[in-house]
């Protein structure tokens, strides 16, 4: 980062707890001043106190992203206090497990808001911002944590799964439309990762196998460090002995 450009900026989702969590305070390391963004006030207050973010300017935003307007308020508040966009991380995202016939209405829309239409127009509401960045060094960045079930699809989690393909297909797309702005587009999919979310499936899948919130971190570090001739759409995160997508 040359220092005539200043510094950066970052709006993370689901930044209260676990893979935002870890994202955020990675790009607090890198000098990204930060948005974090999640549901709960309290938590999120707790997370932003951490000494992770003691070094760069915090702004916390409680926000429900599957709700239009306050998606727009989101960016709105990210724009009023650091005027610039650097990274998105689209990483809020929530699963309801059920086999078919049980699936409710209210937990269709609620995964299909969330995990799919959230990212959507946070690209379209962030779009100038990520646009004026790519034009200034090329390197601007969206992250969209899908899930190794974007990949290939979980029985009782059929939703959930239509969700994360879904947002692999959407950032295929935006990494063509908008990668020649300077605005890289990564989708990350990982398998279990050691956070809440998970704890459905501890009991057959013990914590301690799985990937930690802290890998996942480090991959989008890596993306950070790559040049802007170098794009990387897809980062596909497998526990150690699976050989291939489950």
């Amino acid at each position: 980062m040359g220092a005539e450009e200043g510094t950066r900026a970052a709006l993370v989702t689901g930044a209260s707890s676990g893979i935002g969590l870890a994202i955020a305070a990675m790009l607090a390391e890198e000098g990204y001043d930060l948005t974090l963004a999640s549901r709960t006030a309290s938590k999120l207050e707790a997370a932003a106190g951490s000494p992770a973010f003691a070094g760069v300017a915090v702004q916390t935003v409680p926000t429900d992203v599957g709700d239009p307007e306050a998606v727009k308020a989101l960016v709105d508040a990210h724009r009023e206090r650091f005027g610039r966009l650097d990274v998105l991380v689209n990483n809020a995202g929530l699963g309801v497990a059920g086999e078919l016939a049980a699936v409710k209405d209210k937990h269709l829309e609620l995964q299909l808001a969330v995990n799919l239409r959230a990212p959507i127009l946070f690209y379209r509401e962030a779009e100038d911002m990520l646009r004026a960045a790519g034009a200034a060094h090329g390197e601007a960045l969206v992250v969209n944590t899908a899930s190794i079930t974007g990949k290939i699809g979980e029985p009782g989690l059929g939703v959930y799964s239509a969700t994360k393909h879904g947002l692999v297909g959407f950032t295929q797309a935006m990494q063509r439309e908008l990668g020649p702005a300077g605005i890289k587009s990564c989708v990350l999919c990982p398998a279990f990762v050691d956070t809440a979310l998970a704890d459905y499936v501890k009991e057959k899948v013990p914590a301690e196998t799985m990937i930690r919130a802290a890998d996942v971190a480090e991959s989008v570090r890596a993306l950070l460090r790559l040049s802007s001739h170098c794009v990387v759409p897809e980062v596909v995160l497998l526990q150690r002995g699976v050989v291939g997508l489950p």
